[in-house]
């Protein structure tokens, strides 16, 4: 009896321990999707649960083409991407799908080039060329027409590029069809491409360890992950023909050239921008949700959540080299929260 009684008061304080302070089991928000704002989104899930007992996240960093899937299949709560839904993706969900911008942020292009102690320089079309494997050396004329008086060794490149569906890959692309006729024609714009040439990593962190693996290597990765891994990371020539190398101010400088004009839902493109210290390869990322929630409960959570994203977590961006959102579009986001239908 006294072994029964034991086994009894053991299970039950088990029971207590997986409890929040109510009493009751902590909810779970699952998320799924981006790895372009994973570092910040990890931040912000970390922060919100300790200022908010009892409530979780789980958040799976697949990528935007998954994360666009999994919220379309109803298989997570809240999803995540750099590219905004195309019209087919939101007709086809089942149920209408809302765009929140979370941060803004950059992607940059990576190499490994042994030998090589300078910034390197290059322009769009430049990369471009090297991408659909046009380019295929470091000392290539064009390349070096770029980086006058610079050493530059004679190596073979290796391009590096997503393996996943990813919106990291679709700024990307769509900064290089912009730039470039032919890559526009040729391979266009998506989050995910049939890509010429190349070597394919799974996810930001995929595409760092090849570059930083293989010698000759390049490939683009969202700013912190250079920045974590300590892989350099070119200069580029922005529209208004100034070199810039990626910075919070040069992202705040793209998204500049939207502002009073970015559209009600949101969706918009800041590659390429005109703007004299304009980073051109920015881009605001997005959480996504829908409009009618299926529960009470995760759905006022997701509400609650938003809004603390969109005041008191972006004070966590620029530590992880994410630029804050433009007040404008934090009014105009805090206006759509109240569209959001609750069971």
């Amino acid at each position: 009896m006294l072994k029964r009684r034991l086994i009894i008061a053991l299970f039950t304080v088990l029971a207590i321990a997986g409890t929040g302070r109510s009493g009751f089991a902590d909810r779970l928000i699952n998320g799924a999707g981006a790895t372009f704002p994973y570092p910040i989104y990890s931040k912000w899930f970390d922060v919100y649960a300790k200022e908010n007992p009892g409530i979780k996240f789980n958040y799976q960093s697949i990528g935007s083409g998954g994360g666009i899937r999994m919220l379309s299949n109803r298989t997570v709560d809240l999803g995540a991407s750099d590219a905004p839904l195309t019209d087919q993706q939101l007709a086809e969900a089942p149920g209408k799908i809302l765009h929140f911008p979370s941060v803004m942020g950059a992607d940059v292009v990576a190499y490994n080039l042994p030998g090589f102690t300078g910034t390197l320089r290059l322009t769009g079309p430049v990369i471009a060329d090297i991408f659909s494997g046009k380019i295929t050396k470091w000392d290539d004329d064009k390349i070096k027409a770029l980086n006058p008086g610079a050493a530059i060794p004679s190596q073979d490149i290796v391009v590096c590029h997503r393996s996943d569906g990813s919106g990291t890959t679709y700024i990307f692309v769509d900064y290089l069809s912009k730039v470039s006729p032919s890559w526009a024609s040729e391979v266009g714009k998506g989050t995910s491409v049939k890509w010429p040439v190349g070597l394919g990593g799974k996810g930001n962190e995929g595409v760092t360890a090849l570059v930083q693996q293989t010698p000759g290597a390049i490939g683009y990765v969202e700013l912190i992950y250079a920045l974590n891994n300590h892989i350099p990371y070119a200069e580029l020539q922005n529209k208004a023909g100034n070199w810039v190398r990626a910075s919070l101010e040069g992202v705040t400088a793209a998204a500049a050239s939207v502002s009073g004009n970015m559209p009600a839902d949101f969706r918009v493109s800041i590659t390429d921008a005109p703007g004299a210290q304009a980073y051109p390869i920015s881009s605001f990322t997005y959480l996504i949700v829908y409009q009618k929630q299926t529960n009470k409960e995760v759905g006022e959570q997701i509400v609650k959540f938003l809004h603390w994203a969109l005041t008191e977590g972006q004070k966590y961006a620029p530590e992880l080299k994410y630029a804050p959102l433009p007040a404008e579009v934090v009014q105009r986001e805090e206006a759509q929260i109240q569209q959001i239908q609750i069971p």
